[in-house]
């Protein structure tokens, strides 16, 4: 699973110009964030509100 995420994350990152080398999975799917105009919040918050986060079923924040 975690494997499997951070592939996609690099994926989704290298399409939108963000460097991935020697990037770990959280601050990764952090920048893919910000560059979409997100809150950088993957496994920063306890709650989230955020209902088409392509991330929310990783990040382990409980939907509200």
């Amino acid at each position: 699973k975690g494997t499997q995420l951070l592939a996609l994350a690099r994926t989704k990152a290298q399409e939108l110009g963000i460097d991935t080398k020697n990037v770990k999975m959280e601050p990764l799917i952090q920048a893919i964030q910000v560059k979409e105009g997100n809150d950088s919040c993957f496994r920063k918050k306890d709650t989230c509100a955020e209902l088409k986060c392509c991330w929310q079923l990783s990040c382990k924040a409980d939907m509200v």
